[in-house]
């Protein structure tokens, strides 16, 4: 059976829709473990008969290589020195630094919070004065003229 062009065409199109099933590999970064996890693994490790620690290492997905590096870390002290003191992040802060700097900062609040309703106090002080003086000034001088122009003067009608 021949095929047309037609036909031959129509299945090349069908093939070519399809998406490639290859993943493109990533490199993937080397494993960070924690040197709680490795003492931990190490201690098993070493606990265990031939075949249990191959059990361990396929679990864990280790390689005894690992397990060679670790124990010279182990030997060294690195790892002592890693899992007692060393954590990631900020440094956990004294719980009564953090009150000092707490009461300080709402020391500072309250000084400026009274040092502007001082100023508040004495600015209404000296307008209660000028009120008083002028007060007593216009009580001196007795009632006042209306200084409207518009208005009618008595007599001039």
């Amino acid at each position: 059976m021949t095929m047309t062009a037609v036909q031959v065409r129509a299945r090349t199109d069908a093939v070519e829709l399809l998406p490639d099933p290859e993943v493109p590999a990533r490199p993937r970064p080397p494993r960070q473990y924690a040197a709680a996890y490795k003492l931990r693994v190490l201690a098993e490790y070493e606990r265990l008969d031939k075949a249990g620690k191959g059990a361990l290492l396929r679990r864990e997905g280790l390689y005894t290589s690992l397990i060679g590096e670790w124990r010279k870390q182990r030997d060294r002290g690195a790892l002592k020195a890693l899992g007692q003191g060393a954590r990631r992040g900020r440094p956990p802060v004294d719980p009564r630094k953090r009150e000092v700097a707490r009461l300080r900062a709402d020391n500072a609040r309250l000084r400026d919070q009274l040092a502007r309703q001082a100023r508040v106090l004495e600015a209404q002080g000296e307008r209660s004065a000028l009120l008083s003086r002028l007060a007593a000034s216009s009580a001196d001088a007795g009632p006042s003229e209306p200084t409207d122009p518009t208005a009618a003067t008595p007599g001039t009608s």
